[in-house]
């Protein structure tokens, strides 16, 4: 244990040396501006993505010196944004720690609901997997389900908080996050839908049980209304539950800052997502999903939509939410029918194709040519490129810092 602490107080004291550095300060104020609508040149994330081979080969246990779970979980955390401030994109070291609260009840996409699913997933590492028995066979089986509560364990956390304090609390801020389940792609309906449904079988839900499927929407956006509202009446919300798949800053809100509460939703940022939409019609998506999704949108003081799905289509059925800011336009959508229907309203995210960026044959031309192409149709516009959902770097990390620095000399010759 004394060596695990050695270990991590290392690494703490690498990292506030980071969160430290005067460019931190200048790329809040960056972002700030930016999500604020104000002119800013395009701002650069590069992202891991998803807890993919070559990030385990890099960040994995085999890497990792802590014996400790909860400290090795730490370690890797901190390498991880080690790594990242030498890739120098634009995203902001905070100077704290956070552990979150032990939250008592179900976990997981349908755990949190009161149910489970039946997974068959690959044997190749990294692979895909399949739901093969949902746990909402039938419409009867929704009586299975229980509206997720904001329940922490007290004594867990606290033991939780003091371990790491213990560490490193000399060191750097630690911030407890508090906050509700129901954050995240928690709070976006879709992605637990599909867990508890099925994903071909929503679709023909649609068709053949729209009124079925309409209750079950309610039963669901309900529920999360419900496990937030909690939340904030117990004073469990703070700054850092924000949460924008970007930098949370912007005017209008406070600046994030650890053990911030209370709070409410309207002082923070709220991010939803209906990746398994990306197929279903403006229409449908409409009526089968968002109606659902703005009642949870409007309480948040400003919110971003989307992750991966492409939404050329539906930004005009986006624009209802009022407090909306920033919009994803992802591989698989058109950048330039989105710029075009964006303008300045709104904050763009753009989301290059990892595969033409760095996962593929590394190939700076290709790079430097779709990089800049896109800088051209944007121009005048808010905007932000996120390399994310990063598969795979063929054994080069140092690709991502290469990216970021083709991607800025780009800028500086095109914005």
């Amino acid at each position: 244990m004394h060596r695990d602490v050695e270990i991590l107080r290392d690494l703490v004291k690498q990292y506030a040396e980071i969160a430290a550095e005067p460019i931190q300060q200048q790329r809040r104020d960056l972002w700030r501006a930016h999500q604020s609508l104000k002119p800013t040149r395009p701002l650069i994330l590069a992202n891991y993505g998803m807890w993919n081979v070559w990030c385990k080969e890099v960040f994995g246990p085999q890497t990792l010196e802590c014996e400790d779970a909860f400290f090795r979980a730490y370690e890797q955390t901190l390498r991880m944004w080690l790594f990242r401030a030498a890739v120098a994109d634009d995203c902001i070291a905070e100077p704290w720690l956070t552990v979150s609260a032990t939250q008592r009840g179900g976990s997981g996409w349908c755990g949190v609901w009161g149910v489970e699913s039946e997974i068959e997933r690959s044997e190749m590492e990294g692979g895909a997997f399949k739901v093969t028995r949902p746990p909402i066979q039938t419409w009867d089986d929704m009586q299975k389900m229980s509206p997720p509560q904001h329940d922490i364990n007290e004594e867990a956390t606290t033991a939780s908080v003091e371990k790491l304090h213990e560490a490193v609390g000399d060191l750097i801020d630690i911030d407890v996050n508090r906050g509700p389940k129901m954050l995240g792609f928690f709070q976006d309906i879709s992605t637990s839908l599909a867990y508890l449904r099925g994903l071909e079988q929503l679709m023909i839900d649609m068709y053949e049980s729209p009124e079925q499927l309409r209750e079950l929407l309610g039963f669901m956006r309900d529920g999360i209304l419900q496990n937030q509202q909690q939340a904030e009446d117990a004073g469990d919300i703070s700054l850092t539950n924000s949460h924008n798949q970007q930098m949370p800053y912007a005017e209008q809100l406070e600046d994030p800052r650890p053990n911030s509460g209370p709070r409410r939703r309207k002082d923070i940022w709220g991010f939803l997502a209906a990746q398994e939409y990306t197929l279903i019609s403006p229409r449908f998506h409409d009526e089968f999903l968002y109606q659902y999704q703005l009642p949870i949108m409007e309480n948040y003081g400003l919110t971003h939509y989307g992750c991966c799905e492409d939404l050329t289509r539906k930004i005009d059925m986006l624009k209802q939410a009022k407090n909306l800011r920033s919009i994803a336009v992802t591989p698989v959508g058109d950048l330039a029918a989105s710029v075009e229907q964006i303008g300045t309203d709104y904050v763009i995210s753009w989301r290059p194709n990892p595969t033409d960026m760095v996962c593929s044959n590394w190939d700076e031309e290709r790079i430097r040519r779709i990089i800049g192409e896109g800088l051209e149709i944007a121009r005048g516009t808010h905007l932000h490129i996120y390399l994310k959902d990063i598969e795979t770097v063929g054994g080069e990390p140092d690709r991502l810092r290469r990216w970021v620095e083709i991607v800025r000399s780009e800028i500086d010759e095109k914005w």
